[in-house]
């Protein structure tokens, strides 16, 4: 992160609490790694009121139900026309029902009635400020003046999202911070780097946001055989990059594989493949992204490593996959091979692959 000009980030509540030495400010203060990148921890309690399934805002019962659907109410001919041509039901985003509450069946939801909710969400606001007041004057105490800074980090899907009215609140929480009340401000883990106040030094202990805080949903069990041939591909990702750095092969027609092997390798390191596997909701879509995105950087490695056709002018004298012996030609059923899967993948567009380049 330093060598990338990464001025902070930001980590679950144990890599500071746990850290080394133990911090003076609990998570209520960010530290300071030994390279100079700071960290900033998250919030139990502003998690709690946000995301708990039992206090948490987006349960509350006025809030729009998300899982009742008219993709799943409607008449199946009625809704023909705006499915996908397999024609299964599937969510449609229109959703006319409320939670109406916690252990209340699906068909037995009331109407949701937005004005209600709007209502809700401003109150919740109001909440969440007052409570935050509270908090800052206890940990001030606490800390014998020192200001305390609450570190609230949440998914952005959660707003809009899972729950409907949540850029609703953020909207109300910031003009009522701004309007309602002068105790506490609303500032960027930046700008509290800027204030000038000392920043203890510490080593923060491994983390992450994942099922008890570390790494177990991303390797287990049920994932670990991803990783040898994700491993591999990286290697080979490099091996290629720095034979194309040596000059060997044509360089535009290189240059492009490249760019879309780099595709393809970041898009079989998404962690959701991993995580959904855990969850175990989506296990086989999951493992054939992954391996459909392997399989076609093993297409793309082929396409440089194997020498041209023997009756090709330009054919060279190698054999086994050798970096940069093909990639000046290509057969047309390889290039067509290539265009499909640039239309395919064709995420980050302007992908730099020299990146994975060995440091000279």
């Amino acid at each position: 992160l330093k060598e990338f000009g990464i001025e902070y980030f930001i980590s679950d509540t144990h890599a500071i609490l746990y850290g080394d030495p133990r911090p003076k400010y609990g998570v209520h203060a960010p530290v300071v790694c030994p390279n100079g990148v700071a960290t900033f921890a998250r919030d139990i309690e502003t998690s709690q009121q946000v995301w708990s399934a039992e206090i948490g805002y987006p349960g509350n019962d006025l809030y729009r139900e998300f899982y009742r659907d008219i993709g799943w109410d409607l008449p199946i001919d009625y809704l023909k026309p705006h499915l996908h041509e397999d024609g299964n039901r599937r969510h449609l985003g229109l959703k006319y029902h409320r939670i109406t509450g916690r252990n209340v069946p699906q068909n037995r939801k009331e109407p949701y009635i937005p004005a209600l909710a709007t209502e809700k969400a401003a109150e919740n606001a109001m909440h969440f400020i007052g409570e935050r007041i509270k908090q800052a004057y206890k940990l001030r105490e606490t800390f014998e003046g020192h200001p305390p800074l609450v570190v609230s980090p949440y998914d952005a899907e959660l707003f809009g999202h899972w729950w409907y009215e949540g850029p609703q609140f953020i909207d109300f929480l910031f003009r009522k911070m701004h309007w309602d009340q002068s105790e506490i401000a609303a500032m960027t883990p930046g700008d509290f780097l800027d204030s000038g106040l000392p920043i203890q030094v510490q080593r923060p202990t491994a983390s992450s946001w994942g099922e008890n805080g570390y790494y177990k949903v991303w390797l287990n069990e049920g994932n670990s055989w991803m990783y040898p041939y994700q491993h591999d591909a990286e290697r080979r990702m490099t091996q290629y990059c720095d034979a194309a750095k040596a000059g060997r092969g044509d360089a535009g027609m290189t240059t492009r594989i490249l760019k879309q092997m780099a595709r393809e390798l970041l898009l079989a390191q998404s962690s959701d493949w991993a995580f959904q596997i855990y969850q175990g909701t989506t296990v086989e879509y999951s493992s054939r992204r992954f391996q459909s995105h392997i399989q076609r950087f093993d297409l793309l490695v082929k396409m440089l490593s194997e020498p041209p056709a023997s009756d090709h002018p330009t054919r060279h004298n190698t054999s086994g996959e050798d970096p940069g012996a093909g990639g000046q030609f290509l057969t047309p059923e390889q290039l067509e091979l290539l265009t499909e899967i640039e239309s395919r993948d064709n995420i980050f567009a302007e992908i730099d692959h020299s990146i994975y380049m060995t440091e000279s």
